[in-house]
């Protein structure tokens, strides 16, 4: 059987007696790995996804900010259009209450009130 060929993980026997895979033998120290990260000028959001791949954090962060990041910006800005209407629901309602009661509290509120009960008084 010697014209096959020689399986890929070999099993070899270490100094201190124990069988290990070849693959798995820890490989001496090399000294500090150097990365060099070049960031080019780019759109703000992009600038931080080219950050996330160069550090190593992977696809996972990138994936994140690409779907996050928009979603986010949407959901801000769905909130601030509803508190942007409440206000303006609250400004209108607050102008309605206003005129209302100063025309209930003027003499010619007093007078409306008056006719109003002559006429319910007359059915």
């Amino acid at each position: 059987m010697n014209h096959l060929p020689e399986p890929i993980p070999r099993v070899v026997r270490l100094p201190d007696g124990t069988h290990t895979y070849t693959d798995q033998i820890p490989t001496p120290y090399a000294g500090p790995q150097i990365v060099h990260q070049h960031i080019h000028q780019a759109a703000p959001d992009r600038t931080a996804q080219r950050l996330a791949l160069g550090s190593g954090v992977g696809a996972g962060a990138v994936a994140a900010g690409v779907y996050f990041g928009p979603l986010l910006i949407g959901a801000l800005t769905a909130i601030a259009a509803n508190i942007a209407f409440l206000a303006l629901l609250a400004l209108v309602l607050g102008w309605c209450v206003h005129t209302v009661v100063k025309s209930v509290g003027s003499p010619s509120g007093t007078q409306a009130v008056k006719n109003v009960r002559k006429a319910r008084r007359r059915r």
